[in-house]
């Protein structure tokens, strides 16, 4: 008597396709790899290694309807254009702001890019987001590494940045960054995935639909050209306090000197190297829930404040607007070069960089 085993399904898979080509500066023309990881609770995650980005995150509904919550496009052609706002994208050396492009390690002045009103922004003209990453898959792992050569973008020395991407069975998107470098230089790495947990197209009306927790009860504040004074308010009594939820439809109008959250969080944890919770969405009607969890000091809480009002930006059959969708983008604190107060970014030839953040999803009724 024999009897045949069935095969069991896995809760987690990998696959791999080709999303386009580029062409780098020396003329050769290199494939653009799509990976796609599904599980069997119908959660859909993909990421492209042009520039370790986040192209698309489709999660069910309280019905079962899956939808996807993350802006982006359809083709590389799209990512490479003008009207990418870094939508998915992994930002470094250094993501958010230096104050006047400019920094100085270990007595030495080194000049960034300006590209953003007198300041640096997100690694300057072609940071990490516009390169293309090395990829290897182990199992339900994606590997990405990219090696940025000393003086890229005015930053000093090498450095090896290694991003592992996994999705879980249990709907927890997980994103591990490591670094080391051959002379000390700033690095912060963030993902600037822009989410509406009522569907990626579904502007700004689904957006005020949704209830925001940040577990922070300090925030950077900010001059009026976004960079941080170094003071470090409390929230308590203002719009910035989201230790509960708010139905941000209620108070981003509040925001003062702001069409919108545009801000860095400080986010309420112990050592700098323990994973916290730091942010929730809760969007009612769909019942979808995102919860994000890092060991970063900061979360920047940034709604799209600066997304066309017009039909600029199309991405997967939709229209991106003015506060069409947000960041939680857990990060070391902006401009942290200039304020002695600040968590250290600097990393040192022996020290490791390493960031965890992952988004968990799940659904109430």
């Amino acid at each position: 008597m024999s009897c045949t085993r069935s095969a069991r399904k896995p809760a987690v898979w990998l696959t791999v396709d080709d999303f386009g080509t580029h062409e780098d500066d020396s003329g050769v023309i290199k494939k653009v790899k799509r990976f796609t990881w599904e599980n069997v609770k119908n959660t859909t995650v993909q990421v492209i290694n042009w520039g370790a980005t986040i192209t698309s995150i489709r999660i069910p509904d309280k019905d079962g309807n899956a939808e996807d919550i993350v802006t982006g496009f359809d083709s590389i052609e799209e990512y490479l254009s003008t009207k990418n706002r870094y939508y998915g994208a992994t930002i470094g050396r250094v993501a958010n702001r230096t104050a006047r492009g400019e920094l100085d390690v270990e007595g030495v002045n080194y000049k960034l890019a300006i590209n953003n009103g007198p300041n640096h922004l997100h690694g300057g003209i072609q940071g990490f987001d516009k390169v293309l990453w090395n990829y290897h898959v182990s199992g339900n792992k994606l590997i990405l590494t990219y090696l940025s050569k000393d003086m890229e973008e005015g930053y000093p020395g090498d450095v090896l940045a290694t991003i592992t991407f996994q999705l879980t069975h249990n709907n927890e998107f997980q994103i591990d960054y490591k670094a080391v470098v051959s002379r000390t230089t700033p690095i912060n790495l963030t993902n600037h995935s822009y989410f509406n947990l009522g569907g990626h197209g579904s502007g700004s009306k689904e957006l005020y639909q949704h209830e925001i927790t940040i577990n922070a009860d300090r925030y950077t504040e900010v001059d009026e050209t976004a960079i941080p004074t170094g003071n470090l308010p409390s929230v308590n009594g203002t719009v910035f306090d989201l230790r509960v939820p708010k139905l941000l439809g209620q108070v981003i109008s509040e925001v003062p000197n702001s069409p919108g959250y545009d801000h860095n969080y400080c986010v309420a944890k112990g050592s700098s190297q323990d994973v916290a919770f730091v942010a929730k969405a809760y969007h009612r009607p769909s019942g979808r829930v995102m919860e994000v969890y890092s060991n970063q000091p900061g979360v920047q809480f940034y709604t799209g404040n600066f997304m066309p009002e017009d039909e600029s930006s199309q991405g997967k059959g939709a229209i991106y607007r003015k506060h069409g969708a947000f960041c939680l983008e857990t990060q070391m604190y902006p401009d942290a070069i200039h304020h002695a107060n600040f968590p250290d970014l600097l990393v040192r030839p022996g020290e490791e960089y390493r960031h965890l953040t992952s988004f968990k999803f799940t659904v109430e009724n």
